[in-house]
């Protein structure tokens, strides 16, 4: 654009002002452009040095980055130089003139190309001359344009400013003086000389002190390998340098009169600070002992089948750890029965070593406890391998011990049986079928068996039905581990049992003494044992004592023959065990079974002599009868919930479902809940066999259950009275309830099922309930007559008085205070948790739901 001349000069000449701005703001525009990556390698540099790097490089280093930065900034000043240009009065017009509507400065500066001598012509022409000259006096100067993001693709110069800002927040201007330092060193003389200072720094885990080398004097010097050099060199650079062999350092070494430098001693050789007040060392040093470990004792078992190892533990400084693997040993392997099949692969068994909690770790004793009574090699030769590793890295050799692998042991001859079956099944699927005629072979004769209660031999079947199913689908191994874990369960629940008569506890606690007598068990399992025989055997003779005293009150003749019949106080029984125990403990297992027989005989003497003695008024049995009913069909009623659920989750284990644990639910003679205890298992047992699917089977025992119901009814005691027509009520609407729930479980409606199965027990409940007043009502009337006492069934399980109110469980509290409230809290959050749970079945989250309503 040319610059106005003639008469429209006028015009414009209004406009230098903003002409003028508009010219700065080019100028500016074209300096960033042109100079934009010489600032931004200032912002580096200043950066750089406000954060101390200069003080952190060798000084060759330094100089170098300095030689480089100083070319490069010059470089850029000249390209910035040659590439800006200011801008003219002619380029100002024309970017003023951009940001105007219309154009008016171009306009001003138009002449018309026709018509100049035609006055109407050059009236219009004046006309807009006039307007675009109003226009173009309210121009103002635009804004510069400094964008150069085209110029700068990678943000470098964003990079450049956030660096230098975090220089400006966490440097400092004070390191900047460091610079006059380093360039005034090489002309500068030294005002102090040349000195030196030197640490050697041990390995943190010698517990050794730093050794500061200005106090040792040059010859032979002894330190740790691995310890740290650090060297401080003052004064002129070059005057003292530092010469050493000890570092076994390779490649680009860093400058020898370098003013500070650190390196580690890595092999015996010389370390020499030349120059100056310098210093020689022969550096001896002493090498990191391996460490040991090794076995002190034999391996022990515990009653509980914890293995127990005693080791030792030594190195010279510290110790950081330890393993011990655990491998089987097949060459010392007898490969018969089950074990003749080959093995399944499995990873040794890896194993942390135990450490002291405090105090010293270079030498120490500790003994390694693990339980691996469930593992598949349990009582089977293995190869244990303990190594320990000290802080330094290293190693010990191996120290590997043979020994049969200890674990818990079984003198339950089932639960041995069932064990040993577990272990052919993990040990090979191959075994599977094996293992289910086995099984079959053992629940074949249930009553020949050692079964003590129905509900361990219906479990057995259960898992024998799900071993012959699974082999027949072909046995994978998440299933044939399923399994595993219900026989091992079901091993330790015949084991130890959860008998609540005192007499049964003490039978079996003999019954397993005698079988650990001819299993050779060790003197802490026999240790454990008597124990058990001691507080079974006290437990009975304190309920021997509280049936005396109640009978002595109610039957004077019972009393008299009780006074003439063999009598035994607790320290001759006390005595009697302490006698069997030593005989065992000498290894005369002859006269300690003998000694074991004696005591038998004489305590089921004691139990001959007490029996027949009592006994339970038609009231009181008829509310124990209606009490084990109700306990029976709450473990049904859960029995159908689980399988609701296993309906919908195949995955979960057989008999429970996800979040649900275990499968006993503790009431009911100290049964499982799971709905054939009592009457109905005879039948019911027969019913499941026969009946298609688990469905069946738990609608056969539902009908037994229903006709035990009836039985009872037929010989309830308070007719005629309004409390026992109330109960007859009450117990003919359970009895419909089961009817009811027995034709949806037929029809395979489990969660109709449950709901009726719930009407029951609360009809059971309210019979019991009615019962209990009629009773009441009788005995303040005379009619049972008060020597009977309470009329309320025995202790349940955990030891308490059942309730009178027909509630399964106890009108005692188990829980104090705020426990109750929160145990509550605790268990509806579960509920409302599992309800909004959208991945369970609709059935499954309806019956939650309903739990929810009615509580």
């Amino acid at each position: 654009m040319t610059a106005p001349t003639g008469p429209m000069a006028r015009h414009t000449a209004r406009l230098r002002w903003v002409l003028a701005f508009t010219r700065l703001g080019l100028a500016s525009e074209r300096l960033v452009r042109a100079f934009w990556p010489l600032w931004t390698l200032g912002f580096v540099v200043l950066a750089s040095l406000l954060m101390g790097l200069q003080d952190m490089l060798q000084l060759e280093a330094l100089w170098a980055a300095a030689v480089v930065s100083v070319l490069l900034g010059l470089w850029l000043l000249v390209r910035g130089l040659l590439r800006v240009r200011w801008p003219s009065r002619a380029d100002a017009l024309a970017r003023l003139d951009e940001t105007l509507p219309g154009r008016p400065v171009q306009a001003l500066m138009d002449a018309p190309a026709m018509g100049a001598q035609d006055p109407a012509t050059q009236a219009l022409w004046q006309a807009h001359q006039t307007r675009m000259a109003q226009k173009a006096a309210e121009a103002v100067p635009p804004k510069p344009d400094w964008r150069i993001a085209a110029l700068d693709p990678y943000g470098l110069r964003f990079v450049a400013a956030i660096f230098l800002s975090v220089a400006l927040l966490f440097g400092s201007f004070g390191r900047l003086s460091s610079l006059s330092d380093i360039t005034n060193s090489p002309i500068a003389p030294s005002i102090v000389g040349a000195s030196w200072e030197g640490w050697v720094e041990p390995p943190s885990y010698t517990g050794l002190p730093t050794l500061y080398l200005n106090d040792q004097p040059e010859g032979a010097l002894q330190v740790p390998v691995n310890s740290r050099v650090i060297l401080r060199l003052y004064g002129e650079i070059g005057a003292l340098t530092v010469q050493e062999t000890v570092s076994a350092r390779v490649g680009e070494l860093p400058s020898s009169a370098g003013a500070a430098q650190d390196f580690q001693l890595r092999q015996n050789g010389t370390l020499e600070i030349a120059g100056p007040n310098g210093r020689a060392w022969q550096v001896d040093l002493v090498p990191d002992a391996v460490p040991e470990i090794r076995v002190t004792g034999v391996a022990t078992v515990s009653g509980r089948g914890e293995m127990s190892l005693p080791f030792e533990a030594r190195d010279d400084y510290d110790l950081l750890g330890g393993t011990a693997e655990v491998a089987l040993n097949l060459d010392q392997l007898d490969r018969r029965y089950g074990l003749a099949a080959d093995p399944e692969p499995r990873d040794p068994i890896s194993l942390m070593l135990p450490l002291p909690v405090s105090g010293p770790r270079d030498v120490f004793e500790e003994t390694l406890i693990e339980d691996f009574s469930d593992h598949v090699w349990a009582h089977l030769p293995v190869t244990l391998t303990l190594q320990i590793e000290d802080a330094a890295g290293q190693k010990s050799q191996p120290t590997e011990v043979t020994l049969d692998l200890p674990a818990r042991r079984f003198f339950d001859p089932l639960a041995n049986a069932l064990i040993e079956q577990r272990r052919d099944l993990l040990w090979s699927r191959d075994n599977a079928p094996r293992v289910a005629q086995i099984l079959r072979a053992v629940s074949h004769r249930p009553d020949d068996t050692q079964f003590r209660k129905e509900t361990d031999y219906l479990r057995l079947r259960m898992i024998l039905r799900r071993l012959e199913t699974q082999t027949g689908l072909g046995l994978k191994p998440p299933q044939r581990d399923e399994i595993a874990q219900d026989l091992w369960d079901l091993a330790v629940a015949i084991e130890d049992g959860d008998l609540d008569d005192a007499l049964a506890r003490m039978q079996r606690a003999q019954e397993r003494l005698s079988e650990a007598m001819k299993n050779g068990a060790s003197d802490q399992e026999i240790a454990q044992l008597m124990q058990e025989l001691r507080e079974a055997t006290q437990d009975y003779m304190r309920q021997l004592a509280q049936q005396q005293r109640e009978n002595q009150d109610q039957n004077q003749q019972a009393s008299r023959d009780q006074q003439e019949m063999m009598e035994l106080s607790q320290d001759d029984l006390q005595s009697m065990m302490d006698r069997i125990q030593e005989l065992m403990e000498q290894g005369r297992m002859a006269e300690a079974q003998q000694a074991l027989q004696e005591f038998q005989e004489m305590m089921e003497n004691m139990q001959v002599a007490q029996g027949g003695e009592g006994g339970e008024s038609p009231g009181q049995q008829a509310m124990n009868e209606l009490g084990e009913t109700l306990r029976e069909q709450q473990g049904l009623s859960d029995q159908a919930f689980r399988e609701l659920q296993e309906q919908f989750n195949p995955n979960a284990q057989a008999g429970q479902s996800q979040d649900n644990e275990g499968r006993n639910g503790g009431e009911g003679r100290g049964q499982a809940h799971d709905g054939t205890g009592g009457q109905g298992n005879a039948e019911g047992e027969g019913g499941g066999e026969s009946g298609e699917g688990l469905e069946g089977a738990l609608a056969d025992q539902q009908q037994a259950l229903r006709q035990e119901l009836n039985r009872q009814s037929q010989s309830l005691p308070g007719q005629g009275t309004p409390e026992g027509d109330a109960a007859r009520e009450a117990l003919g609407r359970a009895g419909e309830a089961m009817d009811q729930a027995e034709d949806a479980l037929r029809q395979n409606e489990l969660a109709e099922a449950i709901d009726r199965q719930a009407e029951a027990m609360n009809a059971l409940r309210e019979g019991m309930r009615n019962l209990g007043e009629a009773l009441a009502q009788n005995e303040q009337d005379g009619g049972e007559g008060t020597q009977q006492g309470a009329i309320t069934p025995s202790q349940d399980p955990l030891g308490r008085n059942p309730g009178t109110t027909g509630r399964v469980g106890s009108d005692e509290q188990l829980l104090q205070g705020e426990d109750v409230y929160r145990r509550a809290r605790d268990l509806l959050d579960e509920i409302r948790k599992r309800s909004g749970e959208t991945e369970r079945p609709e059935q499954e989250r309806n019956y939650l739901r309903r739990l929810l309503d009615r509580f």
